[in-house]
This record gives C-alpha cells, structure tokens and sequence, in this order.
C-alpha cells in the first residue's frame, strides 16, 4: 500500500497527529504539464497555525525528553521509507513539480541521506566541560530550541523540506512545517506521511499549507522558535524583519545568480558540458543554477555556438509523458518573469543564440550571447533554463564581474590549472566554490549556504551547522554546597 492510499489526506492538513479538515477550505493541486487537477489540498489559517503551534511545543517536550536512541531511529526508518515508496513519492515529484525523472530520483536520494545524517545528531556530544575559578563544575550544553518553523519553496520541495526538518526533528525539536502550496503534496503531504509511518510521535511535525498570512503566523507565534526558510531574496528580507522584531533567530537561504568563470586555459568541450547542467537541469528553477557565464574572450565564439547548439538539441515537455531533458516551469507567472527577462535584455542588446521562445509552460533553453552587464538576465536571478553569456578579457575581469553582483551562493571555475582557479575563487565572496564543475551541488553532510543576498551563510547540511541552527547554548554550574556572599 502506498503513503498516500491509507490516509484521508485528501482536501486535509496534518495537525496534531491527524489529518483534519483547515479551516481556510482546500483548493485544487495542479499538473504543470497538463494543467489537470492531481487532488485537492487543505489550506491552513492563522486560526490553524496557532492551535498546531501549541500542540508542538507540549509534544516536544515529550520528544526531547526519550532517549537519544529512540530519535535516531525514527530518523533511520525515515531514511528507509524514502526509498521504500520511490515509485510513489518520485511520481508525484514528476507531476506535480515538473521534475524530470533524473531528478526526481536525486531528490530520493538526498532525503534519504539527510535523514541518515540527521539519524548519527543524537549521540553527537552536546556539550562540553568550562574551566571555572570557583569550585564547581561549570558546563556549557546545547538544548532543542523548542519549536521550529521550516518554510520550504516550490522548486525542490523534498530537499528543501527535509533538510530542515530531518535535523530539527533528530535534536529533539518539534517542527511546523509550511510547503509552498503549488507542490504542498510532494514537499508536505509526503513528508509528513514519511515521518509518520516512521513512528514520530503525534503533534511532533506538523504540515500547514497556506499563504503569506500562515507564513506571518509561524513567524509571530510565541511557542516558535526558530525560523527556517529558503526562497526567494525578497521574502527572505522581510522574514528576517519580523523574526528580528519578535527577537527569533532566522536561518535564511534565498535566491543566487552565480557565476561560472571560464579560464582561457579551459577545454571549451568540458566547459559547454558543464554550462548547459548548470543552467538548465531541473529547468533552471535553482537556487544554485548558473546564471552568468563569463567566458575568456579566446574561448568565447566556441563556447557560444557549442552551448547553442546543445541547448537546440535538448529536448522539452512532459516528463510524465516522454523522456526529455526539461519539463515544464512551475505556473504562467514564472514563465512569464522569465520571458520579460529574457526579451528585456534582447532589447538592451543581447543576442538570443538559441531558445527565447516557450509552448506552454514548457521554456526552451536559452541562451543569451554578448549580453551587455546592465541588461536584467545579467543582473537579475532569472530562476529558468537561460544561459546569459559574457565575454571577458582576463580571469581578472571574470572575478570583478563576479563579485560585483548582490548574490553571493555558488561558484564555479573551469581551468587546467586547479590552483589558479583557487586563487580566483579567493577574490569572489560566495558560500560554495566549485573547480572544474558547475554550480549545482548538493550533499546532505555538506555545510550548504551563501553570504550577501543570497543569505546568512552556511546553516544547512552537516553536523556542526545543524547543531549551531537548531539548539540554544545553555550555561550550567553545579556545586556540592551552596556558596556564602557578604549579604
């Protein structure tokens, strides 16, 4: 039986252990490929929120309190059922997300593995011994911060989801979890589900789908704690606002355009390769995607005609339906950003090498040669499958260029000459730094996040950035005999 055919999950929100009608109604969970209707998704209210909120922080007491052997296990056969229910969980990933299957199956992967690294946070040491000048023991422990909020984006929704909530949930926090409601099955139905057949206990995860006024909600909650969102840089700016004013810490991931420096020592061939992944996997709706590629003028008439013509030769469409290398972007508003950006720069004077034109929902990749720097998809986080092209005269320029912009999440740099590369990279404030590859990498126990625009740094993957994001510091003292004072 799958996840979803024992449970009345349907038009439901999962609150307090139970899947329950939400008082703001349901609303229809769509295909993009077809725009058919795949069910029906309770929405939540601030009505909800506060009645879960509640709920979560008795259940965490309860939960931080079992031994540290029992939280890990619930994490281990979460880890299990992600790929237990593949089939399942990647065909929703399909449908109603628009991921191709390669992708879908990454994602699989990468849950599976955030929860076993989130299985090992228990039996790390939480704590450790202070000297003191008085006689006493003086130690400095780390504790569950209580309740934590995760806010998850529409585009990688079980990644993004996960690896927030897998490690919450293993160092003895309650997590309330809110989707984006265009994927709220695959980034909160399914979770929820997973975490439920694992044996959490009731009232531990929560899953709230809903608008900005739930997102508000969480964040001004008095039982919450903690805020974990990824998105976009705009909301992430007024999510830190209000968290700071109701004094909550805010571990915020949000939008990237990065670079890829093409060294004029590169193999052309290898760096195509690299550029068209990076700019197009998953229709460029990544945080990480490539956005700008400053390409060594040497090298840069081979470089374009080659990415042009990969990106012609790629195919587009349904993924459920056909096997292609892109599937369709999530609804019409963001094929719509996407084309003003692009169209916007072709006007400014960028050549449109390949693509500009989309069917649908489905967005040929594009990419955009002589690309002046004022022009949007230069300047811009464009968040679909366009390449914008630069030329630059030295590595020098490359990483002005680089650094110039407000972002600040991944590099890459493709050079023969790894050190060189390095050197380069030292120039460029960023989060992540890629020699020889693109800019999309993921891997569950490593520290994942960037600096400037694109967030405030590294508070996702690996044990110590998840210790630091999801635990308070607590000051302990114990003493055989109560001390005498002057009065």
């Amino acid at each position: 039986m799958g996840l979803l055919d024992s449970v009345k999950w349907q038009a439901n929100i999962y609150k307090n252990g139970a899947w329950s009608a939400a008082r703001g109604g349901d609303y229809a969970v769509v295909e993009p490929a077809t725009g058919g209707e795949l069910g029906r998704m309770g929405r939540a209210t601030p009505e909800d929120v506060a009645e879960a909120a509640a709920s979560a922080a008795a259940a965490q007491r309860e939960w931080a309190a079992l031994p540290h052997t029992a939280r890990a296990a619930v994490l281990r056969r979460a880890g299990d059922l992600w790929q237990r229910h593949a089939e399942e969980i990647s065909g929703w990933n399909v449908r109603e997300v628009g991921a191709v299957p390669g992708m879908a199956g990454f994602a699989l992967h990468v849950a599976a593995e955030e929860c076993y690294q989130a299985a090992a946070l228990p039996a790390r040491a939480i704590g450790e011994v202070l000297p003191s000048e008085q006689p006493r023991l003086s130690l400095a422990r780390r504790v569950p911060a209580g309740v934590v909020a995760v806010i998850s984006p529409f585009n990688v929704p079980i990644i993004l989801g996960v690896r927030s909530v897998a490690p919450a949930l293993a160092l003895g926090n309650a997590v309330l979890l809110k989707p984006d409601p265009r994927t709220a099955v695959t980034g909160g139905t399914l979770l929820a589900r997973v975490f439920e057949e694992a044996g959490l206990p009731p009232g531990v995860l929560q899953m709230l789908p809903g608008g900005p006024d739930v997102g508000e909600a969480l964040i001004t909650d008095p039982h919450v704690r903690v805020v974990s969102f990824t998105g976009s840089t705009a909301v992430g700016r007024r999510i830190g606002e209000l968290a700071g004013k109701h004094l909550k810490r805010a571990h915020l991931e949000l939008g990237g355009n990065s670079a890829l420096l093409v060294l004029d020592d590169a193999d052309v061939d290898a760096a195509v390769n690299l550029a068209a992944w990076g700019s197009f996997f998953h229709q460029g709706q990544i945080c990480m995607t490539t956005g700008r590629h400053l390409v060594a003028d040497r090298l840069y008439d081979a470089f374009v005609e080659g990415l042009a013509a990969k990106a012609d030769a790629l195919p587009v469409g349904d993924p459920a339906t056909k096997e292609v290398a892109l599937g369709p972007v999530i609804d019409a508003g963001q094929r719509d950003k996407i084309h003003r950006l692009v169209t916007a720069s072709v006007e400014q004077g960028a050549r449109a090498a390949s693509g500009g034109t989309y069917d649908g929902l489905f967005y040929r990749p594009t990419v955009l040669a002589d690309v002046p720097l004022t022009a949007p998809a230069f300047a811009e986080e464009v968040f679909g499958p366009v390449a914008p092209v630069t030329r630059v005269s030295s590595a020098e320029e490359a990483a002005e260029l680089a650094a110039a912009g407000e972002y600040g999440l991944s590099l890459g740099i493709v050079t023969r000459d790894v050190m060189r590369g390095l050197a380069v990279a030292e120039r460029i404030p960023t989060g992540i730094v890629h020699i020889n590859d693109q800019t999309v990498n993921d891997e569950a126990n490593a520290p994942f996040g960037g600096v400037r625009a694109s967030g405030t740094g590294s508070r996702f993957g690996g044990a110590a950035a998840n210790v630091e994001a999801f635990t308070e510091t607590r000051w302990i003292t114990l003493r055989g005999e109560p001390p005498r004072y002057p009065f």
